[in-house]
């Protein structure tokens, strides 16, 4: 019983030292092209929504996202503080500027502590391979990330994955030699290959992999031209724009 409770005691220990990523938020009134001034201020405009939950159009700190999302990805539970109401939440997709690299744009997806959710977390490759430092192979990373099942608070940042253990062109590393907690079900497939090494290839053969097919020649090849209907040219103009990934209301 000793034991127990000593164990016990070390748990709460842990999960008091364990700390709890906050982001504070405010309500926002500002939607469509108004969100660009929002931006101009220092601000991310995001949204809030979640299984039976009446989405909530918020406004966050870039400064403070830009920190928050380093360290919790999109995995972890990041408790939004909107007006001293807490929200339990995952960061469940984000839009980045492509010249700037600034954040646009970010869902959060409200989650229910005592339900669980499925999740992919990202693969962190450490250590160094025998087979890489030694005898001057190439490592192969199969796999970014797994897809598991578990309860939110459960949800780690990153899993962990030591390619140390490759030790020779034989060896690799599967999705179940990862070490998880029990606490998460893996759904990906366990057999799948993480990551190996290959041997290394000669300059011949690199040659090879690397030379094209000779293309035939234009009098060899019988090119049949077809006007496109005015209305099929129309809509291929029109495609780039209609494939374009819905835009959330923001």
């Amino acid at each position: 019983m000793g034991v127990i409770l000593l164990e016990l005691l070390d748990y709460v220990r842990l999960l008091s030292l364990m700390e709890k990523i906050t982001l504070q938020a405010e309500p926002r009134t500002v939607i469509g092209s108004g969100v660009k001034a929002l931006r101009r201020q220092g601000y991310v405009p995001a949204v809030v929504y979640g299984h039976g939950f009446e989405p909530l159009s918020v406004q966050v700190p870039l400064k403070d996202f830009e920190k928050v999302y380093a360290e919790a990805g999109e995995s972890t539970v990041v408790y939004l503080d909107v007006n001293k109401k807490e929200y339990p939440t995952i960061i469940q997709e984000v839009s980045i500027d492509p010249i700037s690299d600034r954040f646009l744009h970010a869902d959060f997806y409200k989650v229910r502590l005592d339900e669980k959710i499925h999740a992919n977390i990202q693969l962190n490759f450490i250590g160094e391979s025998p087979a890489v430092k030694e005898m001057s192979g190439i490592l192969v990373k199969n796999i970014s990330e797994i897809e598991v099942e578990g309860f939110p608070q459960d949800l780690p940042h990153q899993i962990d994955v030591d390619i140390s253990s490759i030790k020779e062109f034989k060896d690799q590393i599967s999705v179940k030699d990862l070490s998880i907690s029990s606490k998460l079900e893996i759904k990906t497939d366990p057999s799948a290959v993480v990551a190996l090494v290959q041997e290394p290839i000669s300059e011949e053969e690199l040659k090879a992999q690397l030379e094209v097919p000779v293309a035939p020649a234009p009098e060899e090849v019988e090119v049949i031209k077809k006007e496109k209907p005015e209305e099929e040219v129309a809509e291929e103009k029109a495609a780039p724009a209609a494939e374009e990934k819905p835009e959330k209301k923001e």
